[in-house]
This record gives structure tokens, sequence and C-alpha cells, in this order.
């Protein structure tokens, strides 16, 4: 990787995320974070969201990071599985998954088509799956075996709901730090 900053791609679930959620807070906060807009946040589609995130990756000029939440977490591992090719791989830096949602839920959105089954094959890059014991979208059993599998890390913040706006963290410095936590040059 090189020695540029990397740029924070923001990759919100269903629906977006809103004024109060900790993604867009660290957008407001830091101009080298960028959110992947989406083609519709009301009826996500995996190939569309993952072309779109194809041409994030193709169009930044320095390594990225992923700031993914939800759905976002699914749409970057199906990328990074079955879209990406080997040079757009080399542009990630890492990516930090927070609250990874169970296509086979009670709760999982009627409205995504794709994002099932999970691809479960290892990430070609640092990672970091952060989970809350209460999140109605993914249970605890859930997220730890994407994490394994995934060969990222993995953290329980307790009881957080979906870790997003609801759940109260502000701007989250504990996230910033787990993200950058990902591109530490190595020693």
């Amino acid at each position: 990787m090189s020695g540029q900053q990397p740029r924070v791609l923001v990759l919100p679930g269903y629906q977006n995320s809103d004024a109060g959620h900790w993604q867009t807070r660290w957008e407001a906060l830091d101009a080298g974070f960028e959110r992947v807009q989406m083609p519709d946040w009301d009826h996500p589609a995996r190939d569309a969201w993952c072309r779109t995130l194809d041409a994030a990756v193709s169009a930044a000029d320095a390594p990225v990071l992923f700031a993914a939440h939800s759905l976002g977490c699914l749409t970057t591992a199906f990328w990074a599985s079955q879209y990406a090719s080997a040079a757009q791989l080399a542009k990630v830096a890492g990516a930090l998954l927070v609250a990874v949602p169970d296509p086979s839920g009670a709760n999982f959105p009627q409205d995504a088509s794709g994002f099932a089954p999970v691809p479960l094959s290892r990430l070609p890059f640092p990672s970091m799956v952060v989970a809350s014991s209460d999140d109605p979208y993914g249970a605890v059993p859930f997220s730890q075996a994407c994490a394994s599998a995934w060969g990222s890390r993995w953290a329980d913040i307790g009881p957080r709901g979906h870790i997003n706006a609801d759940s109260g963290l502000g701007d989250w410095n504990d996230g910033r730090s787990w993200l950058a936590s990902l591109c530490k040059p190595a020693a």
C-alpha cells in the first residue's frame, strides 16, 4: 500500500444513515470520508450495490478504507468475493464492518434482494466486525461466524441495538479508533 492517507468510503445500509448516525457524523467531522451513494436505498439489490461500490473504488486515486454498516457490510463481502478485480482489492486498506445483518433473520428487510447466502470466504484485506449483543438484525453467533470466515477481528460492544443513531453513540470514538487501526503501517 502506498504512503498516501486512505480515503474512507462510507457504506450505509438499508434506507441510508440519518443525521444522528455515527457514519453521518464521521463525514461531517472529516473531509476524508465520502458516502457511496447507492442507486436505491429503499430497495437494495446486491448487484447494483456491488457495482456502485466497484465504481467508487475504481474512481479513488488513493487507498480506501470501508466504514460499513448493516447491508454495507454484506455489500463489502459480496464485492470482495464476487465483483472486485485483484487491482481493485489491492486498493483496499481495510474494512470496519458494523452490525452485520443476517439475511435469514426474521427482521431482514423484504425489500433487499440477492444478499443470501452470505459469502464466507476470507476477505483479502484487514477487517473488523463489530456487533451488539441485542441487534435485532444479526445475532452474536451469526456475526461471530462471519468474522471467523472473513478473517476479521471481532468485538461485541454490548447491548447497543443495531449500532445506529438510536444506539446513542454520538461520534463513536471507539469505532473511529478501530477504523484507523486497520491501516497502520507495517513496522
